[in-house]
């Protein structure tokens, strides 16, 4: 068996030209890793069924958004214009990342090629957010008796607000974000653990940080299973960051959290979060650092 990879054809629905979200980011990075000939199997996910959704969110929001009945207070809020065929791809994007789960828990590692939407909250969006998929799925696997423990690692350089929010009851979700402390949110959540960076940081001290975190946190843990926000707008060209990350720096953050996981025989699903970049296509080979490094450790752990 190859590694699994999640993908559907939705994940890139029509979209405004030169809007500031890179929507066809999914698109492209598909495309690249086809072209790249990442060894990969492909699953294709099913909408994310409105239950499932309603563990970690209001129903009444859902059926908000799903109708396209936003105020516009809460579109603003959100940052994206609303079209059924983005409210259909929001649904099928947390299916992606639930299927993505659950094939890691089966082979202890697969990646959605989406995902990581950590600012949406109860009942409302935010920052480009609608449903939390790192909620729903910590809510529904718990609730579901498929893990008893379930650590997030958020990597993107923005904190994760909605995630922490959504999860500040649940005592077997571990929240755990890393992010540049001057940057969006301004009005910070409280995570688990947040881990606020100095702008300006560089691969070497961002680097030692996520090897002595994980280290700790696994040790004390030990998770059933590690969600990954793998952000890539910690880099140093991102329009929305402020790390000075190296592509070679963001491969061995994918790298060591992948062996720091699965070295322990803890199940990794990968989400690719946040990036931007207004080269589109050096965005996407950006994002597939994840699904290489991903395909690297999977070799290497004899996981196929």
């Amino acid at each position: 068996m190859l590694l699994p990879l999640v993908y559907h054809d939705d994940y890139s629905p029509p979209f405004p030209a030169g809007h500031r979200f890179p929507m066809e980011k999914f698109r492209l990075l598909r495309e690249h890793l086809r072209d790249s000939a990442l060894a990969a199997d492909y699953h294709a996910p099913e909408l994310c069924p409105a239950d499932i959704l309603a563990l970690a969110h209001d129903p009444a929001y859902i059926e908000r958004y799903l109708a396209g009945e936003l105020p516009p207070g809460e579109q603003r809020r959100l940052g994206l214009p609303w079209s059924e065929a983005l409210a259909r791809r929001t649904v099928r994007a947390v299916g992606g990342s639930l299927l993505t789960a659950e094939l890691a828990l089966a082979h202890g590692l697969a990646c959605n090629l989406a995902g990581g939407t950590h600012h949406a909250h109860y009942d409302h969006p935010s920052g480009f957010c609608i449903f939390n998929d790192l909620a729903v799925i910590a809510r529904y696997l718990l609730a579901s008796g498929r893990v008893h423990r379930v650590l997030i690692f958020d990597c993107d350089v923005h904190q994760g607000d909605g995630t922490a929010r959504l999860l500040e009851d649940c005592r077997d979700a571990v929240t755990v974000s890393l992010h540049c402390e001057r940057n969006f949110p301004a009005s910070k959540a409280r995570s688990d653990w947040d881990i606020d960076l100095p702008a300006g940081m560089g691969d070497a001290a961002y680097l030692l940080t996520v090897d002595e975190l994980l280290g700790y946190l696994l040790q004390i843990y030990q998770p059933d299973l590690v969600l990954y926000d793998a952000g890539v707008d910690v880099h140093k060209d991102d329009a929305l960051g402020l790390l000075q990350l190296s592509d070679a720096g963001i491969a061995a953050r994918d790298l060591a959290v992948l062996r720091h996981c699965l070295g322990r025989d803890i199940p990794v699903a990968g989400l690719i979060g946040g990036g931007y970049d207004r080269d589109r296509h050096v965005l996407a080979r950006r994002h597939a650092i994840l699904q290489h490094s991903a395909a690297q450790v999977w070799d290497e752990f004899g996981l196929g």
